[in-house]
């Protein structure tokens, strides 16, 4: 049996008891959260690290071509 799209949205049982859903969002939550895997102290130090370097370099190129550009048109407006 195949379903159309608007079929698919509509809820197909509607004899649960209105809390189990909620209670089995809960429980899969739960199950699948022991099965992440979660970064080392090492492996988070080095990636925050690295996301403060990056950011950095971006932060001072971006303030080089502001730099720029500001002069740039203090330049040509001053003429």
């Amino acid at each position: 049996m195949t379903l159309s799209f608007l079929d698919r949205l509509r809820p197909q049982n509607t004899t649960k008891a209105p809390g189990k859903p909620r209670f089995k969002f809960v429980g899969d939550t739960i199950s699948e959260l022991r099965k992440v895997v979660w970064p080392t102290r090492q492996d988070a130090v080095y990636l925050t690290t690295l996301v403060l370097v990056v950011t950095v370099v971006a932060a001072v190129a971006l303030g080089a071509i502001d730099y720029g550009f500001s002069r740039l048109m203090d330049v040509i407006l001053v003429r």
